[in-house]
């Protein structure tokens, strides 16, 4: 959207009813929870204030999702409506950056939103280093010129598809020889457990993010996705719970943000 608040109508004419506040880096709208250049505005920046107001009128849902902590408060504070975190996990089971805190998942249950897990395993479970594959891949990505894994995609845009296909084949060679160890669906489970037992059933669903780097050892794609399913019985979480899990806390937060649109609009 640049700095163009009317290109948000147009994406919600277009059948946009969501929108995650920036990716790894800080943007325009606000700081991200993974630049290596640390905090720009201290959350979101004035253009982000105004974001978030035109996203509560128009009926478009805020995912907070990879922003800094600040960002997120900020953005609590602001919005008249539940918000999402569309692909995240609980830090208090593994810490890391894009993960919330306790106090922050309250705050988002306060709100009455929802934070949907994040399957990429880095996010769900902190796995021993292996330095071996670590410095395997550095020279192999080196070798493509590209500065790290998370720069990858941008470097992949830029490639022939004959590179690109190149490089792919590079890394399926990588991860044959040097085997990612990944988490786990019961790993994962932690997480919905820990949620659920802080602020109840109501919040937390599933935002696999299988292609941005998502996948567990014995969930690689939405064919495994019963495997989850398996382990929520096998833990004691009923069918509402589960309903609630898979699809239905996310709808009522969507109905929610819709109602909200509805109801100011009849009242002008």
């Amino acid at each position: 959207m640049g700095h163009d608040l009317t290109m948000l109508k147009k994406f919600y004419d277009l059948g946009a009813r969501y929108m995650t506040l920036c990716h790894s880096s800080n943007n325009d709208i606000c700081d991200s929870s993974t630049d290596p250049k640390g905090a720009e505005y201290q959350g979101l920046s004035p253009l982000g204030e105004q974001v978030v107001a035109e996203m509560n009128r128009l009926g478009m849902m805020i995912d907070v999702s990879h922003v800094s902590d600040s960002t997120f408060y900020d953005v609590i504070r602001l919005s008249k409506v539940p918000i999402i975190a569309s692909h995240s996990g609980a830090k208090a089971i593994c810490d890391h950056p894009r993960n919330l805190t306790d106090d922050m998942l309250k705050a988002l249950a306060k709100n009455g939103g929802v934070v949907q897990l994040n399957l990429l395993s880095d996010y769900v479970k902190t796995i021993p280093p292996s330095p071996e594959r670590e410095a395997a891949q550095k020279t192999m990505l080196e070798k493509w010129g590209v500065k790290d894994r998370r720069s990858m995609m941008g470097a992949l845009s830029k490639l022939s598809e004959d590179d690109q296909k190149k490089l792919r084949t590079d890394f399926m060679e990588l991860n044959k020889k040097y085997p990612v160890q990944l988490a786990t669906v019961k790993d994962a489970v932690d997480h919905i457990d820990h949620i659920v037992k802080l602020i109840g059933i109501d919040h937390v669903g599933m935002g696999a993010d299988f292609d941005g780097g998502g996948a567990l050892a014995d969930c690689f794609d939405v064919s495994q996705y019963e495997n989850f399913t398996v382990e929520f019985v096998r833990r004691g979480y009923s069918k509402k719970d589960i309903e609630k899990i898979w699809s239905g806390n996310f709808f009522r937060v969507m109905k929610a943000v819709e109602k909200s649109t509805s109801t100011e609009m009849i009242g002008k």
